[in-house]
């Protein structure tokens, strides 16, 4: 009996073992930490009760069987029973030898067990994998056992302080906290950022001899370099000496002054050109020019690569190594010799090495799996759209790897003239010339997007004609040009994963998830390709800063990481390490001493960003707004100015002068409209959370109504303490969508109040009434609700024209049907479409027949083809749910899963 993870992996292994082999796949974990609500009530007053690890025994764990993975257990524990070997299958990174490790525990096998991992799902690894048999890693289970109770006390330590400080729902993790902090951080330097303006000059010119015109650009005057971008700092000061910073007016005057000039050639300067190949993908190279070249998120990425490794088509898709085996070097070599030309090949094999701080290297590079490659064609057509394109990505990478530098030559010309009032102006242009494609024929890394201190220069890499030092030059044309430095560039996925890996912060395997749960926070957005930060991020990341500073270190972070290898290498133990963790050293450094003594948290100061001079940006309950406080001189009882921030609008866009903008033009919070004749109550129109309404106000009791206020008495005879009289609900009334708080009357606010307007009754005497509700206007009758055209309606439409609609046909609704959240194919029992819908309790898995909820913490990328069919099987053979009566009392004893 062999054990994988998944089905689709399984079915491919099956093809290759052949018979005398049962394949079965665990779906995943089959046992993780419960939520500490969901504890046996013996465990949570013990040290087990809070996080579901045991504090007082060496952190151990306390893990149970899902409900939703106990049939799986059982079917597995019933297949073992006819088995002779048990081969535990499952990936060969730490969180695969934490599966392995788990199967062990639960399924208690009694006959011989092997370990077993393969980069690629070919038959000639797993012929290879056969004959490397070994036990499970305990180490590398250490390792991985350490990083889950981590991430539990870190998030559950602090997420709670995010809860009261900032806003209900808010989570910390020790990887996601640190990457909101570095999109946050930019953010803030963009904020910060002033630009600067800068002048030159970009000629075109020609030589008598040949008609190929160039351009070349202005790089000094007086032999003073012209000043670019990168010589002003982000407060937009020139930081240079010596340089000549243009203008707009010196610029157009130097090039008026060069219109009659003679240019020459001032000085030639050849360099051979040579480019090297990048080295094959690993996850963290792969997300990111997934992103850059196909638009790939890295939860998409990740998730086409693991269909592409699962079906046999690529290696394993989690590892940080560049490194090929001697096999693909092999086939890689040779392809490329067939494909392209035998001198695109060096005469020796390319060996890489890793650059990337903490790189793991437990697995070969990301390449197409087999010792012989299949070229993009030979798959095209058993492929998706998706998966033929990073497989095609993937190929191109690994043979272009493995092939020959690109050469060439640049050339570098200096040129120059006097202009007529004696100024020297020197111009410069650089071309280059690929003279032998190399690896360039079969593919060309892509580049993320560069801060850009200058624009684009059209005087670098163009083709210059042959030109020798004095030779005379045309002056086709001479163009002043005006340049704006820019902010440092925001974060993309593909830029933020590099970072991320660069710092040695998490690992690349867990980068696409990190990336999905910040913006699944709301931390981040994205414009484009580019991260955007919420102001709640910047509140998160604030108080993080001042009261946990060491969480969110970048450095801090990622001596965790080297922490967990030394772990899974055996030369430290996690249960030590847990506890220095949690409890500190002597010095009180640990996370529950620091949490234990955080003393006071100002949550106002944390939610609160100074913009403009007297306003300030709070970030509230329902959202960011503006406040800008009661002048001194105020009447007393005046509310401070408040305007709302669009919910499009940047952080960086939201300058000073846009925070005045939005102060002055803000709607008013409410406007007294005059009194209601009839009750003698004021009207007011406010601008509120749904919306703008009307309402009239309820004074308080009179002093009078309280002492006339009816006494009621104990049993023991003594009074009770006078109740306040109930103060009677006001009437309110939604603005209709051409009325705005500035110009609504009291008159029409009378209207909006007296709603619902009762119609009459119909011919068995139920009421009709017309009122404006959530989705538009509509008719009421009893249980029976119908939609009418527009809000003006209310007040004309009769009880003749109500009755007319009540006699036609009901319409469902006609919104816009919303897409499935996934999709699987057909159902091989039903025939039908398999999709994810969100409900209203949540994601569920339907067939149109048969519904059935995602499990609880089953992501929807997660979830497989597979496991749908399974989820909604299971669902059929349970048959209908049985409803008991409200009154009935039945109690269940629940089975505790066993403990590590």
């Amino acid at each position: 009996m062999v054990i994988v993870e998944s089905p689709a992996k399984g079915k491919t292994i099956a093809g290759y073992l052949g018979a005398g082999f049962e394949v079965e796949a665990s779906y995943g974990h089959i046992r993780d930490l419960p939520q500490p609500s969901d504890l046996p009530a013996e465990l949570k007053k013990t040290s087990v009760g809070k996080f579901a690890v045991d504090l007082d025994n060496d952190f151990e764990p306390y893990y149970v069987v899902p409900s939703d993975k106990k049939k799986r257990v059982a079917e597995l524990k019933a297949a073992l029973k006819g088995a002779d070997e048990l081969y535990l299958a499952t990936d060969g990174d730490r969180e695969g030898e934490a599966i392995a490790w788990h199967l062990l525990e639960v399924l208690k096998p009694k006959v011989p067990v092997y370990r077993l991992t393969f980069p690629e799902i070919t038959k000639e690894a797993i012929q290879r994998a056969m004959n490397e048999l070994r036990d499970v890693d305990m180490p590398m289970v250490d390792a991985q056992e350490t990083r889950r109770v981590l991430d539990r006390l870190y998030g559950y330590e602090i997420s709670p302080v995010l809860w009261r400080k900032v806003s209900r729902g808010l989570s910390a993790g020790r990887v996601q906290s640190v990457a909101t902090r570095l999109v946050v951080e930019r953010e803030r330097e963009r904020m910060a950022f002033r630009s600067a303006s800068y002048w030159d000059v970009l000629g075109e010119f020609s030589t008598t001899e040949s008609a190929q015109a160039f351009k070349a650009k202005l790089v000094a005057v007086d032999g003073a370099r012209v000043a670019t971008g990168r010589d002003f700092n982000d407060s937009g000061a020139l930081t240079a000496s010596k340089v000549a910073h243009l203008d707009q007016a010196s610029a157009t005057a130097l090039a008026d002054g060069l219109e009659q000039a003679e240019f020459a050639v001032r000085s030639v300067e050849h360099k051979p050109y040579t480019r090297r190949p990048a080295a094959p993908f690993t996850t963290s190279t792969l997300q990111q020019e997934a992103a850059r070249k196909l638009r790939f998120s890295a939860r998409v990425t990740m998730r086409v690569a693991q269909s592409l490794y699962e079906n046999g088509y690529i290696t394993y898709m989690r590892t940080d190594s560049v490194a090929l085996s001697d096999q693909a070097i092999s086939a890689a070599r040779r392809q490329a010799a067939e494909l392209y030309d035998p001198s695109f090949v060096p005469n020796a094999p390319r060996i890489y090495s890793n650059k990337s701080k903490n790189a793991q290297e437990a697995h070969e590079a990301i390449r197409p799996a087999g010792d012989s490659f299949r070229v993009p064609a030979q798959v095209a057509r058993s492929l998706s759209s998706d998966e033929f394109k990073l497989y095609e990505l993937i190929w191109k990478r690994t043979v272009a790897s493995q092939m020959a530098d690109a050469k060439g030559s640049t050339a570098s010309v200096r040129l120059g003239a006097k202009s007529a009032e004696g100024r020297d102006a020197e111009f410069a242009a650089s071309g280059t010339v690929i003279t032998f494609q190399g690896f360039l024929a079969a593919y060309e890394e892509g580049k993320d997007e560069a801060r850009q201190s200058d624009e684009a220069n059209a005087a670098d890499g163009g083709r210059l004609p042959n030109l020798a030092v004095a030779d005379a030059l045309q002056t086709e044309s001479l163009e002043p040009q005006g340049h704006e430095t820019s902010p440092p560039p925001r974060y993309t996925e593909a830029s933020l994963v590099k970072t991320l890996e660069e710092r040695g912060i998490g690992r690349p395997s867990t980068y696409a998830a990190t990336i999905s749960t910040i913006m699944d926070r709301g931390y981040v957005s994205q414009r484009g390709s580019a991260l955007v930060p919420s102001w709640v991020a910047f509140s998160v990341v604030r108080l993080l800063e001042q009261h946990f500073e060491n969480y969110v270190d970048y450095d801090f972070t990622a001596e965790m990481e080297e922490d967990l290898d030394r772990i899974s290498r055996g030369e430290e133990t996690g249960s030590h390490w847990l506890k220095l963790f949690y409890f500190g050293a002597d010095d009180g450094s640990g996370l529950l001493p620091i949490v234990d003594n955080l003393g006071e948290i100002d949550a106002r100061e944390i939610n609160s960003v100074p913009i403009a001079d007297g306003i300030t940006l709070r970030v509230g309950k329902f959202g960011p707004y503006l406040e800008k406080p009661v002048p001194a001189d105020a009447p007393e009882g005046t509310e401070p100015e408040r305007a709302n921030v669009p919910e499009d609008l940047a952080p960086d866009e939201l300058t000073a002068e846009k925070a005045i903008e939005l102060i002055n033009t803000a709607a008013p919070e409410e406007r007294v409209l005059g009194v209601d004749p009839e009750s003698g109550h004021t009207v007011v129109a406010k601008n509120g959370r749904y919306g703008a309404y009307v309402t009239e106000l309820i004074p308080e009791p009179s002093a009078e109504e309280l002492a006339n206020a009816p006494v009621e008495y104990y049993k023991n005879g003594k009074p009770k303490p006078p109740k306040k009289p109930v103060k009677a609900k006001p009437r309110t009334g939604s603005l209709f969508a051409s009325m705005s708080v500035e110009t609504v009357t009291l008159e029409e606010a009378l209207q909006l109040m007296s709603l619902p307007r009762v119609l009459g009754a119909d011919a068995e005497g139920v009421e009709i009434t017309v009122q404006n509700g959530r989705f538009g206007p509509y008719l009421k009758k009893g249980t029976d609700s119908r939609s009418i055209g527009s809000e003006e309606e209310i007040f004309t439409i009769t009880l003749e024209q109500a009755l007319e609609i009540y006699s036609q046909p009901k319409q469902r609704g006609t919104r816009a049907a919303v897409p499935p959240l996934a999709e699987f194919g057909e159902d091989p029992t039903s025939g039908k479409k398999i999709v994810v819908k969100e409900g209203r309790f949540g994601p569920y898995i339907t067939d149109g027949e048969t519904n059935i909820t995602v499990p609880r913490g089953t992501s929807i990328e997660e979830l497989t083809r597979e496991r749908a069919i399974e989820l909604l099987a299971d669902k059929r053979a349970r048959g209908p749910v049985k409803r008991t009566s409200s009154r009935a009392k039945t109690s269940t004893k629940r089975k505790t899963a066993a403990k590590r």
